[in-house]
């Protein structure tokens, strides 16, 4: 399962991060790295972005990069 299908409410650990390059090291410069518990506080009305908890601190992912991080 990908972050793009986990709903609102919910607590999922990283377990993989796919993505080449300069995206996935933008992706672990935001702190999610493999391991690392993600909480999804809000998905926008058309689904694009997610708002999450990582690490203490809010972010807003994009849905195409939330694709990119594989959960459990």
């Amino acid at each position: 399962m990908t972050l793009k299908e986990v709903p609102c409410g919910q607590t999922v650990k990283v377990t993989k991060l796919t993505g080449e390059g300069p995206v996935k090291r933008r992706i672990m410069d935001m702190g999610i790295t493999k391991g690392v518990e993600i909480f999804v506080r809000k998905v926008a009305p058309l689904g694009d972005p997610v708002e999450i908890t990582v690490r203490g601190y809010e972010l807003s992912v994009r849905k195409a990069d939330a694709e990119m991080i594989t959960v459990e």
